[in-house]
């Protein structure tokens, strides 16, 4: 998720704007080649294999190659062999952005070089990716915003971002959560999470955006605004609050429950002062995270 949150920073330092940004997010997300596709490729998986583990990555919240090595699709020294072969993102999007133009040479390794100070990595390899560092950069990109996020917080964010790139696509930046008491909606999707630790997340965007992502999600080619692409976003949102329902069951025995996810009818919704939004970019448009946790 490097490359997701270096460019959060580069926005965050004006070094780019945000169309330059989205355009090269967009072109980053055609050269990427995902773990499966190079597995299959190398002959280490077959394409049921990998339908497999992309499907139980639907019940568990682990990455693709965890779930290859449990179910021995996998050896070790295969999944290492894939993860050099990847591109690196986060070398990559740089690269992207001095091609445009929109950063000189100098300039790119002047910003990497501080952003790997400020975020404590010593590498620039998207292969060296854990939880540890992963949940830092969240953490950060929190404390950056002026707006500290608790224990419980921190593991849903993390797993929101995660099942943004498993489900949707790596193309996207988050933009700093802001704040808000009052927010206007465009297609807003909303679910509870009752118990000892209360939730309640939405998930907005305009209706063209929302159909550019339930067709990544549904892996369906959307042409119109209709029941199906409602129903995506709405089993994206349940999915994702299922997943971290059993985090926190596993992680801390608690039990939660999920109220059923429905579209907010009102057009002006008055939240409470522990909530805050974050803007996600993505080539196709920006959908809104509105979460009180």
């Amino acid at each position: 998720m490097y490359a997701q949150f270096f460019g959060s920073y580069l926005l965050s330092k004006n070094a780019v704007t945000p169309e330059q940004l989205t355009t090269a997010i967009a072109k980053l997300a055609d050269t990427h080649i995902k773990l499966g596709t190079l597995a299959m490729h190398k002959g280490y998986m077959t394409a049921a294999e990998v339908d497999e583990v992309c499907f139980l990555q639907t019940r568990e919240d682990k990455r693709f190659g965890e779930i290859a090595l449990e179910r021995n699709y996998l050896f070790e020294d295969q999944l290492d062999d894939l993860l050099k072969s990847q591109n690196p993102d986060y070398l990559l999007l740089g690269q992207t952005l001095v091609d445009m133009e929109a950063l000189s040479n100098g300039e790119l390794e002047e910003l990497m070089v501080s952003y790997q100070a400020d975020n404590d990595l010593d590498e620039l390899n998207t292969s060296s990716e854990s939880s540890e560092k992963t949940q830092g950069l969240i953490e950060r990109f929190f404390l950056i915003a002026e707006k500290p996020i608790t224990e419980h917080a921190l593991m849903y964010m993390n797993l929101i971002f995660n099942n943004l790139v498993r489900f949707i696509g790596e193309d996207f930046t988050p933009l700093a959560p802001i704040p808000c008491t009052e927010y206007t909606t465009n297609y807003c999707v909303t679910q509870q999470i009752v118990g000892s630790t209360n939730c309640t997340s939405r998930i907005d965007m305009s209706q063209e955006a929302a159909i550019a992502f339930a067709s990544r999600y549904a892996k369906m080619e959307f042409e119109e605004f209709d029941e199906y692409v409602k129903a995506s976003l709405e089993d994206f949102l349940n999915l994702h609050n299922g997943l971290f329902v059993v985090n926190m069951s596993n992680a801390y025995s608690t039990e939660l429950t999920l109220e059923p996810p429905v579209h907010e009818d009102a057009d002006l919704l008055t939240l409470t002062d522990d909530s805050f939004v974050i803007p996600v970019i993505y080539p196709f448009g920006t959908i809104y995270l509105l979460l009180t946790l």
